[in-house]
């Protein structure tokens, strides 16, 4: 069973993307923070991690850029909604710093198979339309 880690300082969003997630047979661990991420990702080593940018003491691009440097090879989603062209601009440099792909928020029911697909995929695969 693949493990998801799921870092977001939203307790509803984690809530809903665990039950989502959970629903399609992946293990989640949750994190609120970066700080707290770090140490579940180095304790689990999850298959994928999805990462919010906007988050209390250590950000989410800290968090990816720390994560990118212990292991190379992780699966990273970035994610981040307030507002459109806020997000947009952060989700960029998200990519540009390490994330494989960046999503928006709200993320929708159907994208939750294609983050599933993408834990049993090689890094460098795209499991996502290009864009989102």
């Amino acid at each position: 069973m693949p493990t998801v880690l799921v870092v977001d300082d939203d307790p509803t969003l984690r809530l809903t993307l665990r039950h989502l997630l959970e629903s399609a047979g992946v293990e989640v661990v949750e994190a609120e923070d970066g700080d707290e991420a770090m140490r579940l990702f180095r304790a689990n080593r999850p298959d994928l991690v999805i990462c919010d940018l906007v988050m209390p003491f250590a950000d989410g691009l800290q968090t990816i850029m720390r994560m990118r440097r212990l292991a190379p090879a992780a699966k990273i989603i970035a994610i981040s909604g307030g507002g459109r062209s806020k997000a947009m601009d952060l989700l960029a440099v998200a990519r540009q710093m390490g994330a494989d792909h960046v999503l928006a928020k709200p993320i929708e029911r159907s994208q939750i198979a294609l983050i599933v697909d993408f834990c049993g995929r090689d890094r460098g695969a795209p499991p996502l339309p290009r864009g989102v």
